[in-house]
């Protein structure tokens, strides 16, 4: 059932690994299936060295297990959430990037100082205060604070990202880690300079326009 999304949702796993964005057995993707509104989603405390295709498991937009022997992942709740209230969400990632993460220690935004910020992002990504993890309350968070970001600080826990698709989403969580790096690197010169919101408009415009083929 699924296997290309599952495929990609692990393909995405590994790419997560390699990037350094998770350790250990921390972090999940989620995808949702546009067709069947079925999720694939990483199963609970795996380790990504054993991860495989066939141990994701598939499940409703209700929790109930479709596929897998596995338990799912305890974020589920919270990807699912998303899901039902974000129609345009298709997958939702989520790290303990060390850099992102210290944003979450704070409790602080991530201001726009960087063009290629402003290019993907379009705006500062914004922090979600602090609930218990493992039901609802983080997914109600996230879309309640979230706005037209494609990715969220959550306070003392860690980045969530979301896309219309697994590579934005992914995309979106490699590229928070670059500029959360940068930032906190920058303060050891001097204080950050934010770009003009103008600016960050008009630049986010011509990404989405003009970039690529």
């Amino acid at each position: 059932m699924l296997e290309n999304l599952k495929k990609e949702v692990y393909r995405a796993h590994i790419k997560l690994w390699e990037n350094r964005l998770v350790m250990w057995t921390s972090g999940n993707v989620s995808a949702r299936d546009p067709k069947t509104d079925l999720v694939v989603i990483k199963p609970s405390g795996v380790s990504y060295d054993k991860l495989l295709p066939d141990n994701l498991v598939v499940v409703d937009l209700n929790g109930n297990i479709i596929e897998g022997n596995l338990k799912p992942s305890v974020d589920m709740a919270t990807h699912l959430y998303v899901y039902k209230h974000m129609p345009e969400v298709m997958s939702v990632i989520h790290t303990h990037s060390t850099y992102a993460s210290a944003f979450a220690a704070i409790g602080k935004p991530i201001p726009v100082c960087l063009t290629a910020m402003a290019d993907f992002f379009g705006r500062d990504i914004p922090v979600g205060e602090l609930v218990l993890i493992g039901e609802e309350e983080i997914g109600k968070e996230i879309v309640r604070k979230i706005g037209n970001s494609k990715a969220i600080i959550m306070k003392n826990h860690g980045p969530f990202t979301i896309g219309a698709s697994v590579n934005e989403a992914l995309q979106a969580a490699i590229f928070l880690e670059e500029t959360a790096k940068v930032l906190i690197m920058s303060r050891i010169l001097g204080e950050p300079q934010p770009i003009p919101e103008s600016m960050v408009k008009i630049l986010h415009k011509n990404y989405n326009e003009k970039y690529g083929q």
